[in-house]
């Protein structure tokens, strides 16, 4: 018998299709573009926008693990590239991204996601770890999860262990008495598994197993299904 004291959740794709959100927050973010720098999206096609991505990163490795200062720093080089002074630039950047920030936090979640997540922290301890930057407080996610751990604030990425091993720490908890539950098998599964924890793929979408060294506990294909894993993984 397992006695899990503590359930981590991967956030985009596992409580709600990361997509869309992104597509509508790129579409409020070129709006504001448009309206107060035109020229960056007339001048600075995808590929440009690319290779300042590219340029950023090899530059500056740590903003690999960071979305949010990754994409403002993009903006900002665009801005530079365009001519627009420094300051101006960073101010334009900042309020480019705010943007798209504000927009990312409006998803809608998965059915019954907010009920399966309300069910299982009433039973257990609830953490949220992220690549991403999604907001749970934003979200009012912070009525179920006691904390948030994103690859930025670890400076490394799922599925590296570190995220993994902040989160049981915080926590208090052994692998074995923990349960990480996220929609991908490398990130997610693999990740969580490797440092001992057990795993549940959410596997909404019905794909197939790519990663053969990915071996969840267990698979749920609808959110409703996660209590009941959770309690045969508890009862070992």
């Amino acid at each position: 018998m397992a006695d899990i004291r503590l359930i981590t959740f991967d956030l985009d794709n596992t409580l709600w299709d990361v997509g869309q959100v992104i597509r509508e927050a790129e579409s409020a973010m070129n709006g504001w573009l448009d309206d107060h720098v035109p020229e960056y999206r007339r001048q600075l096609d995808r590929e440009v926008v690319m290779a300042l991505r590219e340029a950023a990163i090899r530059e500056r490795p740590d903003l690999g693990h960071d979305v949010s200062a990754l994409r403002e720093e993009v903006l900002y080089r665009g801005m530079r590239r365009l001519g627009i002074n420094e300051a101006a630039a960073r101010q334009h950047a900042a309020d480019a991204f705010q943007m798209f920030y504000e927009a990312r936090q409006q998803v809608v979640f998965f059915e019954h996601a907010l009920e399966t997540l309300a069910d299982l922290a009433g039973r257990y301890r609830l953490a949220a770890l992220t690549n991403g930057n999604a907001n749970v407080a934003s979200m009012g996610l912070d009525r179920y999860f006691s904390f948030a751990l994103s690859a930025a604030d670890v400076r490394a990425s799922k599925p590296a262990p570190d995220i993994f091993h902040a989160a049981l720490s915080a926590a208090g908890v052994a692998p074995a008495e923990s349960i990480h539950v996220g929609d991908n098998l490398v990130d997610d599964i693999h990740g969580a598994a490797a440092v001992g924890m057990h795993t549940i793929w959410v596997n909404i979408g019905r794909a197939g197993v790519e990663d053969s060294d990915a071996r969840p506990s267990e698979v749920v294909e609808h959110l409703r299904d996660l209590p009941t894993a959770v309690g045969r993984i508890h009862r070992g």
